[in-house]
């Protein structure tokens, strides 16, 4: 059983940065933030390996989002630059207890609550 907790999400404007952070008990294999806008369906924002050795990034994300972890404290962090008014969503930390990173959400065995990202234009 793996729980996550996410923190770190807020109020922004266009240009300016936030970083999220995901607190895992347990060791998943991989972990991965999703978000999901109103109306809209839940999509793969970024993904990295327990060990970090491995990432992945949307396209609409790459060179301004970066996804790291801490082992020692099981913790995930998304660090957000450059934020724009459609990063406005709810993000979802999300974990795997096999395999590797993927940007499916159906592969995702646990979810964290989310947390509120508003980017104002």
């Amino acid at each position: 059983q793996v729980q996550l907790v996410e923190s770190g999400g807020g109020l922004v404007q266009a240009g300016g940065s936030l970083r999220l952070s995901c607190a895992a008990s347990g060791r998943p294999y991989a972990m991965a933030w999703f978000r999901q806008a109103p109306g809209k369906e839940r999509e793969f924002v970024a993904g990295i390996s327990w060990t970090g050795s491995s990432t992945r990034y949307a396209d609409s994300v790459k060179g301004r989002f970066t996804i790291s972890t801490e082992n020692a404290k099981n913790t995930v962090d998304l660090q957000m630059n450059s934020l724009k008014p459609e990063d406005t969503a709810v993000y979802y930390c999300a974990a795997k207890i096999a395999g590797s990173t993927t940007a499916t959400v159906y592969d995702y065995n646990y979810w964290g609550q989310g947390t509120q990202v508003t980017v104002s234009s």
